[in-house]
């Protein structure tokens, strides 16, 4: 492959004397893609090969059968070509967005086995875990997808469990949560391929921050997400999360932290302006709705899933909580 948009010109310039044969990706973009984790993952190689003025890197973006595909966005992105132009030493990156668990057509599963089969690398961005996880090739990989989609994506695998970690790296197997975490996983592969100094060039382009290990998780702490540093209030919100399916109660929740019940209720009306027990529901409405849309559960299972065992009690909060019954959100996505 050779095409003359790979090696743009710049003002600033990292040159690298040795460089090694030009490494191809191949980007699959699946209907309603995240624009964001997409562009996010590519422009590292523009830079890499704009900094080197040297290709460095090379790209395809595919489609199934090469027409343009709407992202997330509503945006159509025209592609390079079909599916049918992977070449077996491309590595190649699913892009999906929130329909990851089931967007991909049986054409693309059967293609992506084969690229696999016969040694292709396979990565997956935003949720295209989702997809690589529907061809088997999980088993036994530590791998990561968007937080807001794990939820969803457990429900329907549950024998695998996504780290909570921006991006990952097994093998030769490439996954992350897609926005800026798309960036900090390639440039983790040009630290590999050409050293942190001239991976920290194109992080400064990129105006990204400097770190591209793999530790750093997806989502800040909940002491970053509230304005209070109470840390009883922190250990419960923390219990609240760690168990939706199987709620603890209000006094449970207030013994593990290690206060009373009454100062419990006290200690979230001042701090959060509403008492615990509307939090926590919450909480678990959230994670039914994110279920409704990213799984095929019957809305009784999902009410299950979401810690309520009555159908009845969690169809009356989610309307009221939403707007619209669990039915109704459910046929509109």
């Amino acid at each position: 492959m050779q095409r003359p948009d790979l090696v743009p010109s710049g003002a600033f310039s990292f040159p690298i004397d040795t460089p090694k044969p030009t490494r191809w990706f191949s980007f699959l973009l699946l209907p309603e893609f995240t624009l964001l984790a997409f562009s996010a993952a590519l422009d590292p190689l523009r830079i890499a090969n704009q900094l080197a003025q040297k290709p460095l890197y090379g790209w395809q973006v595919l489609s199934e059968t090469g027409a343009p595909v709407a992202s997330s966005t509503g945006i159509d992105l025209a592609v390079h070509g079909s599916l049918d132009q992977l070449q077996d030493s491309d590595y190649l990156f699913v892009c999906s967005g929130n329909n990851g668990t089931r967007v991909a057509s049986d054409a693309v599963l059967s293609r992506l086995r084969r690229h696999h089969r016969f040694g292709g690398a396979l990565g997956g961005i935003c949720t295209g875990a989702s997809t690589l996880a529907r061809i088997g090739v999980l088993e036994g990989k530590e791998f990561t997808l968007h937080w807001e989609n794990q939820p969803g994506f457990t429900e329907t695998f549950p024998h695998l469990t996504p780290t909570r970690h921006r991006f990952e790296r097994d093998g030769d197997l490439l996954t992350c949560g897609g926005g800026v975490a798309s960036t900090e996983m390639m440039l983790s592969l040009i630290a590999e391929d050409y050293g942190q100094d001239f991976a920290l060039a194109v992080s400064d382009m990129c105006l990204n921050r400097p770190d591209v290990s793999q530790t750093g998780e997806q989502r800040s702490s909940i002491a970053k997400a509230i304005n209070s540093r109470n840390p009883r209030i922190l250990a419960i919100l923390r219990l609240m999360y760690q168990n939706i399916e199987e709620p603890l109660s209000l006094d449970e929740l207030a013994e593990h932290a290690h206060v009373s019940r009454r100062q419990m209720e006290r200690l979230f009306i001042q701090l959060m302006g509403e008492p615990p027990a509307r939090i926590y529901r919450n909480i678990r409405l959230d994670r039914g709705r994110a279920l409704l849309m990213e799984t095929d559960l019957k809305v009784s299972e999902v009410a299950m899933a979401a810690g309520f065992n009555s159908n009845n009690v969690f169809t009356r909060h989610f309307k009221a909580r939403f707007g619209e019954s669990p039915y109704g959100h459910r046929r509109k996505a």
